[in-house]
């Protein structure tokens, strides 16, 4: 048949371009590009691998920062505390010491200003004997007509004011 031997000798220069032209497509990409495209996947792989292991890193010293931060705020906190509670012990100290002194200045005072009424009232009591002794005196002279003298007058008063 004379179509198939045909084909063959139509064709075959169209085959033997074929292979020349996927020989230097595989030459110039398997070769050439593909090299290139591996190196640029490797740096990239690489590159994204140290950020994980840098960020790894980095967050294990931010939790060991973190756990030295809490220990070291912990510690403040306690010195912090401690402190407090001395100054207030020293404030209560220093309190009782004024409320002491102060009382023991109004006690003295006070001691002061209860002999200061108890001469008053004496005084004033005194006065009061003598006052009641006289009118006594003019109110039975008055009413009796009877003459009392005043030193009588002073004992009735005197007794009167001891029973209430």
């Amino acid at each position: 048949m004379p179509q198939i031997a045909q084909i063959i000798e139509t064709y075959a220069s169209q085959f033997f371009w074929l292979l020349i032209v996927f020989g230097l497509i595989y030459f110039t990409i398997g070769q050439g590009m593909l090299p290139k495209i591996e190196a640029n996947m490797e740096a990239r792989d690489r590159k994204i691998a140290d950020d994980l292991a840098a960020a790894e890193r980095a967050r294990a010293e931010a939790d060991n920062l973190g756990d030295s931060g809490a220990a070291e705020l912990a510690s403040a906190r306690a010195v912090a505390q401690a402190k407090a509670s001395e100054a207030k012990a020293q404030g209560a100290k220093d309190a009782d010491a004024r409320l002491a002194k102060a009382d023991a200045e109004i006690g003295v005072k006070l001691a002061a200003a209860e002999a200061d009424l108890a001469q008053a009232t004496a005084k004033a009591m005194a006065g009061i004997e003598t006052v009641a002794a006289e009118a006594a005196a003019d109110i039975v002279a008055k009413v009796s007509g009877a003459k009392v003298t005043a030193a009588q007058a002073a004992s009735a008063v005197k007794g009167v004011m001891s029973h209430g």
